[in-house]
């Protein structure tokens, strides 16, 4: 009787301690999953925390290179909170301080969700080669959100080639690039940089230079970071 007791008062924590876990690799796989609608972007900002600043190694930057604040995005092709922040927050972050010179945007692949989010990766690496990079990487975007699913072999090689295509690039030099795996290695480092520079992997991270905000939040979390940033120049 006393041993059913003892387990009847350890059950809630239990229970209590699973919930945690189960939470953790919920964020661990997608990021924020509830987001509020209007939720507060002065918490954000006190999430928003220091950190080691991602490097600008040879990725292809959007926007007034020798602009002082510098937006970093690590997302992956797949994860459908990257394309919420694609959809709702970047066109913004673009529109507002990337094209008027306030602040450039680098985008770093952390193609963490399987096979396909590392080829999807590597053919947007393989656009560069081309001068397309950013365009080839709002068209993966735009095609795997119209898809709607993940890990359902949607993002292939019939598609990328077809994105080039359409993107009128050259199509067998495009091809050749993806087949010979020349980017792999840039999509590992971009891999390695996100585990080195996050507490806990997730996606999408934004920094803005030095300021980390994990998820998909409304645009004015990452305006009124981007503005704290600016103050202080």
């Amino acid at each position: 009787m006393e041993n059913q007791r003892e387990k009847d008062r350890l059950l809630p924590t239990s229970i209590l301690i699973a919930a945690i876990l189960i939470a953790g690799a919920l964020i661990y796989s997608t990021g924020a999953k509830n987001i509020k609608p209007g939720e507060q972007t002065a918490n954000l900002l006190e999430i928003a925390k220091q950190s080691s600043r991602p490097q600008i190694d040879d990725d292809v930057v959007l926007g007034n290179p020798d602009a002082t604040v510098t937006v970093f995005i690590f997302s992956d092709y797949q994860c459908p909170f990257c394309g919420k922040f694609f959809q709702e927050a970047e066109p913004l972050i673009r529109k507002n301080y990337v094209e008027t010179g306030k602040a450039k945007m680098v985008h770093k692949d952390l193609a963490f969700l399987g096979p396909e989010s590392k080829a999807a990766a590597q053919a947007a690496e393989c656009a560069k080669d081309q001068g397309k990079y950013w365009q080839y990487h709002d068209a993966l975007f735009e095609a795997e959100i119209k898809d709607g699913q993940e890990h359902n072999g949607n993002l292939n090689k019939n598609l990328f080639g077809k994105i080039a295509s359409d993107l009128k690039m050259n199509v067998d030099e495009f091809l050749s690039c993806f087949d010979s795996q020349k980017y792999a290695a840039e999509v590992e480092n971009d891999i390695q940089e996100a585990q080195s520079v996050m507490e806990r992997i997730s996606t999408p991270t934004i920094f803005i230079n030095d300021k980390m905000i994990q998820g998909a939040y409304p645009y004015n979390a990452f305006s009124q970071a981007i503005d704290e940033v600016l103050n202080k120049k």
